[in-house]
């Protein structure tokens, strides 16, 4: 990963962690302005080596993922910043990617190439208690036909990206949330744009 992506990569787990920099910054012992600055700008270009692994351990991503010596073996994953929405969807203005490295042998289990493979995260009730509100998870773009068998993909609809329980019925979709609270639909299948189905979730236990 090069600076750049090590900068969003920060940016992008305070933000599911909810924390802010000016407390992160505090957390290794700098001023509250530090890491801001950091994100912002790229001064530091690169994180000390104790802050760096501090802020990775408490923030649960990859040292590699800010500018660590990357583990042997993993694989780099492209990491989608923006939420797929599980409720009536949401507006993705501008998807910036980053990197998650994962183990290739969690890949091969799942079926799931790397070259096809993206992280996104969940925002929203709707797909609860299967998905919630936080969870990161992992799309295979290679499988992106509607079965007649419910599964749950992503999709884009009227420009916006959600996640769904998605059924093939005929030439039309039922889009159903496993949260009880919302609606069934059953849409046209020509405006359903699938990303990829959902293959496996990484939930922070806090």
């Amino acid at each position: 990963m090069d600076a750049i992506d090590q900068r969003r990569a920060l940016a992008a787990a305070a933000e599911r962690r909810g924390e802010s920099l000016a407390s992160l910054s505090r957390l290794i012992g700098r001023n509250a302005a530090y890491l801001q600055q950091y994100v912002a700008r790229g001064s530091p270009h690169l994180l000390a080596e104790g802050d760096r692994r501090r802020l990775a351990r408490y923030l649960g991503i990859p040292d590699a993922a800010l500018g660590g010596p990357a583990v042997e073996g993993l694989v780099a994953v492209a990491r989608v910043d923006a939420g797929a929405a599980a409720g009536r969807g949401r507006l993705v203005e501008n998807e910036r990617r980053g990197a998650l490295l994962l183990d290739p042998a969690l890949l091969r289990r799942l079926g799931v190439r790397p070259d096809m493979a993206s992280t996104i995260r969940v925002e929203g009730a709707s797909m609860e208690p299967t998905l919630c509100d936080g969870d990161e998870i992992l799309v295979d773009g290679a499988r992106r036909t509607i079965g007649v068998r419910a599964a749950i993909h992503v999709f884009r609809r009227d420009g916006l990206v959600a996640v769904k329980r998605l059924r093939a019925i005929g030439g039309q979709v039922e889009v159903a949330s496993d949260n009880p609270d919302f609606a069934t639909e059953i849409v046209a299948g020509s405006g359903i744009d699938v990303v990829g189905r959902v293959v496996w979730l990484h939930r922070a236990l806090v």
